[in-house]
């Protein structure tokens, strides 16, 4: 299957609307509820056999509720901009009445009791729920097909991995099946996924949104946030994804602004920090993904912004620190599965669960240490930038080695899972045989409006750039 075979997300609008557009159609007749759960029905039938997104799939549940939506609707009920939206749960988010599988064979078929506070959000919204998506073991694992499902495709080439561990919600959304889906993000699982499948993901501020009732990895590192088609549908499902959650510790509580408000502000005068050592002299680092940066700090200096280069730790640091409190506190909860034996994991599982065994408690104590260092190091930067932008995808998605254990992906994302700062990747062209780049936007903890008003400058002009080409193109 050749990659043209699934457009971009943002050319689908054309035929089938955005989250946002959705939403306008909801209120003025033209669209209902039960109209969008059956088209991605009719998409998922048509496009998940190759694609391999979806885990668990409830028509009739979907559609029973996409009824109720139009009926709420109808009677002057709006529950707000996702009522009526279909969407699809990562299998680490417990769905009550369904089993939280996380994609391991170790896992009882126990039906969750009760919805993650995520999932609760998205139902208090009128959100359509569809079913569960694919995601890596544990959200630790690797592509295999030695897992409990196999892994999700890349929509743009089925040859090549989506990235992870939110694989099948980032497939998913870039397939045009869905608009958005929750996805959680450790160490880059959000924003990497986004990245190589040309859509966009956010990971918001540490607390921002509750993990109650997601499966924790590291839970210090957790974070949940969204994978939408562009900036705005991001911007749309943060706001009802985001909030307090009395029953979650980590939970912050802090009002929630209405992220869509001031999107179309620009970036007039904002400072932007380039961390360019970050990323200029990794071997990783493709041509297509240098030009992309490059155009994107054109298009920001052209947008009124002023952008410079800046001085963190070493990106060194920031990874190691990530692999150190992840790998430790991911043994520490599955410890008592693993002296059971490791046979129901799978081995890329079991091998990455068992390089925890060679952390000591001073290691893991000597990266939380440092993990506070880099976090006041990133602060004390901020403090003379609104924003910085850095790398995402170093490279395009890489061929589909399943089961193999990557000796490094070309993906700079744990810094700020590191810190808890929010950041996001946004689509920024195509590289080599059409595949997606994508730049990556870090703001200031809790302030997600100026990350999103950014990314929609530049993904306008990205947009406006690739418009030009086909365009030129046609008529050469």
């Amino acid at each position: 299957m050749r990659p043209e075979a699934y457009p971009r997300p943002t050319a689908m609008v054309e035929g089938t609307p955005s989250l946002a557009a959705a939403a306008r159609g909801l209120r003025d007749g033209t669209l209902t509820a039960v109209s969008l759960a059956r088209d991605a029905l009719a998409r998922i039938a048509a496009t998940d056999p190759v694609i391999r997104a979806f885990v668990r799939l409830d028509p009739t549940a979907a559609l029973a509720h996409a009824a109720r939506a139009d009926a709420e609707l109808a009677g002057g009920h709006d529950r707000g901009p996702l009522h009526g939206i279909p969407t699809a749960i990562k299998d680490i988010f417990d769905v009550a009445g369904w089993p939280t599988t996380c994609n391991s064979r170790t896992r009882p078929d126990t039906p969750a009791a009760e919805d993650a506070a995520v999932v609760a959000r998205l139902r208090a919204g009128g959100a359509v729920i569809l079913g569960k998506l694919e995601t890596y073991e544990f959200a630790l694992g690797g592509p295999t097909q030695e897992a409990r499902f196999p892994p999700a495709r890349n929509p743009r080439d089925p040859g090549r991995i989506p990235g992870g561990s939110s694989s099948g919600s980032a497939a998913a959304v870039a397939a045009g099946m869905i608009r958005m889906a929750p996805g959680s993000c450790t160490a880059g699982s959000i924003r990497g996924p986004a990245a190589w499948c040309g859509i966009v993901g956010l990971k918001p501020t540490l607390g921002r949104v509750s993990c109650r009732g997601a499966f924790p990895l590291a839970p210090t590192l957790d974070h949940v946030g969204p994978l939408a088609w562009s900036v705005e549908d991001a911007a749309i499902a943060l706001g009802v994804m985001a909030g307090h959650d009395p029953r979650d510790e980590a939970s912050v509580d802090r009002p929630v602004p209405d992220y869509r408000a001031r999107l179309g502000d620009g970036v007039e005068a904002l400072r932007i920090g380039v961390p360019r050592h970050f990323f200029a002299a990794s071997p990783l680092l493709a041509p297509e993904a240098r030009d992309a940066i490059e155009a994107a700090i054109d298009y920001l200096r052209a947008a009124g912004a002023t952008v410079t280069d800046v001085t963190l730790p070493d990106y060194d640091l920031f990874l190691a620190v990530n692999r150190v409190i992840m790998t430790a506190e991911a043994l520490a909860i599955h410890a008592p599965a693993l002296r059971r034996g490791p046979r129901g994991f799978a081995p890329i599982t079991a091998r990455r669960f068992a390089a925890g065994v060679a952390i000591s408690a001073a290691d893991y104590l000597d990266a939380l240490r440092l993990r506070r260092d880099l976090t006041a190091a990133l602060d004390g930067v901020m403090q003379g930038a609104d924003l910085l932008l850095t790398a995402i995808s170093l490279d395009v998605a890489p061929v589909a080695a399943v089961g193999a254990e990557p000796t490094a992906w070309p993906l700079q994302a744990s810094p700020f899972n590191v810190t808890g700062h929010p950041a996001m990747s946004v689509p920024a062209g195509f590289g080599r045989g059409g595949m997606p780049l994508a730049v990556q936007i870090v703001g200031r903890p809790f302030d997600e409006e100026t990350v999103l008003r950014a990314g929609h400058v530049l993904e306008r002009a990205f947009a406006r750039d690739e418009t030009k080409e086909k365009n030129e193109e046609t008529s050469a």
